[in-house]
């Protein structure tokens, strides 16, 4: 992804947190030249040889049999984003829109059933343990689980290149940044309260 100077984003420390808190991302591969896309639950994973980004999709879903003839997906993830009028800046200027965006590429790989049941656990594990009832890998049945099993196919992504850009005003001067912010706030979009907030964040000097 295009990604000027100002808004890339280097720290991986800070790219793996947002993956965590963003982490219904876009898996993008290609079927004969055309691009296809499934929209999934995913996982940023530490392993011995490094991170990897672990998910699963339905059998029926053509897209896994793809992995076998493309040596690079593309893995993408969103945060909020807002409109930014330039009518919020001290001079005149265009209109621009503020985003948080991961990309990551690599090559695919199809996870053994062992595998998938452990990324389940894990899933079930972020999304159920802070309930009241939380409903994980030990406490459904046995049969339904094995039914289950049969309908998806885990895949794990070890990380190749990751490509990071937060788009937050950081090109503007202080005095604008300040005004964006605190028009962001007024804002009843809540994806303009949360880019604001980020900006909050990460004021500039």
């Amino acid at each position: 992804m295009y990604i000027p100077k100002y808004f890339k984003v280097s720290e991986f420390e800070e790219i793996r947190e947002f993956v965590h808190q963003n982490s219904f991302g876009t898996l993008v591969t290609t079927k004969k030249g055309k691009p296809i896309a499934t929209h999934l639950p995913l996982q940023l994973i530490k392993e011995e040889e490094g991170y990897c980004i672990t998910g699963h999709m339905a059998y029926g879903n053509p897209q896994w049999r793809t992995f076998e003839t493309d040596e690079d997906v593309l893995v993408m993830f969103q945060g909020p984003h807002a409109y930014i009028s330039s009518s919020w800046y001290e001079q005149e200027n265009v209109s621009t829109w503020n985003y948080q965006a991961v990309h990551i590429y690599g090559t695919a790989q199809i996870l053994t059933e062992e595998e998938l049941k452990q990324d389940l656990t894990r899933l079930m594990e972020k999304y159920e343990s802070h309930r009241a009832n939380p409903v994980l890998w030990d406490t459904l049945s046995r049969e339904l689980l094995e039914r289950e099993l049969k309908g998806i196919v885990g895949f794990k992504i070890p990380l190749r290149e990751v490509q990071a850009a937060y788009k937050m005003s950081q090109n503007r001067n202080k005095t604008d940044y300040q005004n964006i912010i605190s028009r962001l706030q007024e804002e009843k979009d809540p994806n303009a309260q949360k880019i604001a907030d980020k900006m909050s964040e990460r004021q500039i000097d």
